[in-house]
């Protein structure tokens, strides 16, 4: 396996050096800030209609292999919502344009010598509408601060090495990635929770969930002005 050194540019995330202190503009106070809203069992069929939207390349790169609509859909089915987290980015018309899922790993982390560790595995997909806007980034950040709720040590990203796009946001996370021909694996260590991360994640799941529902309603509004409009 070969090594890559990890990039120290961390200042996108919004989490510092360390990944440790909270920047003040990470959050809600981010010019750019991004509302990420927490899935659930109820959201199985939106997030299976998510990967039915992405080509055969896409599949191939999010899942290490060409997967068919079958398998997507056990994936899907397969999801434990009390274990692991998931989560989405809707866009004005409340499709789901990316989709990432924190999963807890059995045993250990990336140093099985040391009993303490506990890792958590990222994955993402976005959609076409929704590249080059940095979603992919927002999610990882994201996922950062809920692993270290989730109390893990590390996290993990297991992508083919040719998913370029992948691997440079964990290294610029400051992952250490290791590849081995036709895969690479990605660790970060993840510094402790803190009462600001905890905080931190509370408040932009809350506000998420408010900018949906407002998106949602707005939505209805707007479908009833139409009818309305039609029959008149």
């Amino acid at each position: 396996m070969t090594a890559v050194k990890p990039s120290s540019d961390l200042d996108r995330f919004g989490l510092g050096p360390d990944l440790g202190a909270p920047n003040p503009k990470s959050s809600l106070q981010g010019e750019h800030w991004v509302p990420i809203r927490d899935l659930h069992a109820r959201h199985r069929p939106r997030i299976l209609d998510h990967l039915l939207h992405l080509d055969e390349r896409d599949r191939y790169l999010r899942f290490g292999f060409p997967a068919t609509q079958h398998q997507m859909t056990q994936y899907v089915a397969s999801i434990d919502f009390k274990r692991d987290e998931v989560f989405g980015i809707f866009d004005r018309k409340l499709r789901l344009v990316a989709v990432a899922h924190l999963a807890a790993l059995p045993g250990h982390g990336p140093h099985e010598a040391h009993p303490d560790t506990r890792a958590m595995e990222f994955g993402v997909s976005v959609l076409p509408s929704g590249r080059g806007k940095g979603l992919g980034m927002r999610l990882f950040q994201h996922a950062i601060i809920h692993a270290r709720n989730q109390h893990a040590t590390h996290m993990m990203i297991h992508a083919l090495s040719e998913n370029a796009p992948m691997l440079r946001i964990a290294a610029k996370s400051g992952a250490v990635i290791e590849q081995d021909g036709p895969d690479s694996q990605a660790w970060l260590k993840l510094p402790p929770d803190t009462v600001g991360s905890h905080l931190d994640s509370s408040l932009q799941s809350l506000a998420a969930e408010v900018i949906y529902r407002v998106k949602y309603r707005m939505m209805h509004i707007s479908d009833w002005l139409r009818m309305l409009m039609a029959s008149s």
